[in-house]
């Protein structure tokens, strides 16, 4: 049985505490937030379960193995660091850290102490992207060209983060796990409108092979839209994070070419086919994470959503503020921001 102790229990937190507390082989120790109002709820909702404002009774407790971070962005780091050095396995909310260098001290933190963390990734465990990756390894969409998304709303606008680090780095996490390889270069525009950081941006990714990557980043949209076109040579599919049910669209659509009579008489030609709604898995994708960071911790396994893949995310993150901040300057990607080319099917 893990004990798990969650700090924070705002916006995101009672999603958290919910699938921990319901997880197989799991329980929920004590939650601690500084919001008494906060703590109110927790005491509502699980009336046996013990609250504290102050974090350290969670990050020393003897009877805690595991920390659910789900604070602010610059408050990961110091919480994180502070629980593995007192022997505890971390879950950590998105992004990982405020920084590559802060992210990179952990893992090897966490690798001298033998412990486990994980990223709060939480579409790698969505039914679509689950069913993409599927697609694409099956062969199904056939050589990738583009990964084109729509991620925009009104708001929530966050103290102590732009709209890259809110919002991207769902789709950054996604890319990571979909496509093969590391970016080469990165190409990102973005203004500030509000509150002193970036509301919108526009973000150019390129990778090897030919595959590029297109980000739509806005808190200013008069309305939601969760929009992902994905291109292959064979197929093409979109997907609808908003639908209720035909949530992924694949279409039997392409471009072929071919040489006429001449050698520089280029033909291009069209095809269109069927469209298929493929069937998804129904499970809420929080639940399936929670429940595999359990299995991962008292397996003694690394979860595809560790500390590396969160330092990939904080990386590109990095990189497309440093494309902004010289008004879209091309930031090459350092050779030393790899992956393993392939990675493991989340079960």
């Amino acid at each position: 049985m893990l004990k798990i102790g969650v700090i924070g229990y705002g916006y995101w937190g009672p999603n958290v505490v919910r699938n921990f507390y319901n997880a197989g082989n799991a329980t929920v120790v004590s939650v601690c937030d500084l919001n008494p109002k906060s703590l109110q709820r927790v005491r509502h909702t699980y009336p046996s379960m013990a609250v504290t404002n102050n974090p350290a009774d969670i990050l020393t407790s003897p009877e805690i193995d595991a920390v659910a971070i789900v604070t602010p962005i610059s408050h990961h780091f110091p919480l994180a660091k502070k629980a593995l050095e007192n022997g505890k396995h971390v879950f950590v909310e998105k992004p990982f850290t405020a920084t590559a260098s802060q992210a990179e001290e952990l893992i090897d933190l966490a690798e001298r102490k033998n412990l486990r963390i994980m990223v709060d990734h939480t579409f790698l465990f969505n039914g679509a992207v689950r069913k993409i990756r599927e697609l694409i390894d099956d062969g199904a969409l056939g050589n990738l060209y583009y990964y084109d998304s729509t991620r925009v709303n009104l708001g929530l606008f966050q103290h102590d983060a732009n709209v890259v680090w809110d919002l991207a780095p769902h789709d950054l996490s996604i890319i990571d796990y979909l496509i093969p390889g590391s970016p080469e270069a990165i190409v990102a525009t973005g203004e500030k409108h509000v509150n002193g950081t970036e509301d919108m941006a526009f973000i150019t990714m390129y990778f090897p092979n030919k595959v590029i990557a297109h980000l739509n980043v806005n808190w200013l949209s008069p309305m939601k839209v969760r929009t992902t076109l994905i291109g292959g040579e064979k197929k093409m599919l979109v997907w609808n994070d908003l639908e209720a049910d035909e949530k992924i669209k694949v279409y039997d659509k392409g471009v072929e070419r071919s040489n006429g009579a001449a050698g520089y008489d280029l033909r291009v030609s069209y095809r269109a086919g069927d469209l298929w709604v493929p069937r998804l898995d129904q499970v809420e994708a929080l639940s399936r994470e929670t429940q595999y960071f359990v299995d991962c911790v008292l397996n003694g396994e690394t979860p595809i959503n560790d500390g590396n893949a969160g330092l990939r995310v904080v990386q590109m993150l990095e990189a497309i503020d440093a494309s902004m901040a010289e008004k879209g300057k091309i930031v090459y990607c350092s050779p030393s921001d790899s992956k393993p080319v392939t990675s493991e099917v989340i079960a």
